[in-house]
């Protein structure tokens, strides 16, 4: 079976003593490309050489609201020219989205449509983070909405707001969360979701598997997200599932 982590940093410097082994490894156990997101103006320009390097690896560039205050209303502008001028080489515009954990929602909501606007006009998905902010996303969809839908990372949402995004072209990322068994609405919401509105992810080094907290996360543990998720849709053809859930997410980044 092949696998696609939908949303990994594996250009952090966690990664940096193990990255050449660890995307072997990942390759040997079917994890066979990933998806590394934009985080700042910065470092989505460093990302293409980090693409260069690493032939599995498809990139995104955005602006993530963790690091607000490093972000310029002139990076907008750059963001987009650096968009528009390496449009092949990039899969989406995001890491970007609303979190209500981080002060100054204003200056998130503006960043946040901008790059809604910047992925419209360059034909490109969405790669959305939230954070107790489903209703702020739903208020800038209606401002401005996605063309191109995208997806909606570590999604942890009703089934209501999970047929919202499926409507508006969303695809659901499905991580570490539904490996704990006290994620009962997650877990319940993402059992009823089709194949083909889901796809996996990691967020590696990030959000570790339930037993492996406090240990760096890594795409290795793509197929025990598969594994739970198989179990939470009591699925009977496994690879039937995978083939989905490659398709879907190979659909929407367009690899």
């Amino acid at each position: 079976m092949k696998f696609i982590d939908s949303h990994c940093h594996l250009d952090f410097n966690e990664f940096d003593a193990e990255r050449e082994s660890l995307i072997k490894a990942c390759v040997a156990k079917g994890v066979e490309r990933f998806i590394v997101p934009g985080i700042s103006l910065a470092q989505s320009k460093q990302l293409i050489e980090f693409k260069s390097k690493y032939t599995q690896v498809h990139i995104a560039a955005g602006l993530h609201p963790y690091f607000l205050a490093d972000h310029k209303e002139s990076h907008l502008a750059q963001l987009f020219d650096f968009a528009k001028a390496n449009i092949n080489q990039l899969g989406a515009i995001g890491e970007c989205g609303l979190d209500r954990s981080i002060e100054d929602l204003t200056k998130q909501t503006w960043l946040f449509e901008q790059q809604i606007t910047i992925a419209n006009e360059l034909n490109l998905p969405l790669i959305i983070h939230h954070r107790q902010s489903h209703d702020l996303i739903a208020q800038s969809f209606k401002r401005c909405k996605p063309k191109y839908g995208g997806v909606i990372h570590a999604f942890s949402g009703s089934l209501q707001q999970a047929h919202y995004y499926i409507k508006q072209g969303f695809k659901l990322g499905v991580g570490g969360v539904i490996t704990y068994e006290r994620a009962l609405k997650t877990r319940n919401v993402i059992a009823q979701i089709e194949p083909q509105h889901l796809v996996l992810e990691t967020d590696s080094p990030s959000m570790p598997l339930s037993g492996h907290q406090g240990e760096i996360n890594t795409p290795l543990h793509i197929p025990n997200v598969f594994n739970v998720l198989c179990s939470l849709k009591q699925c009977s053809d496994k690879k039937a599932l995978a083939k989905a859930l490659y398709k879907s997410c190979s659909e929407v980044f367009c690899i």
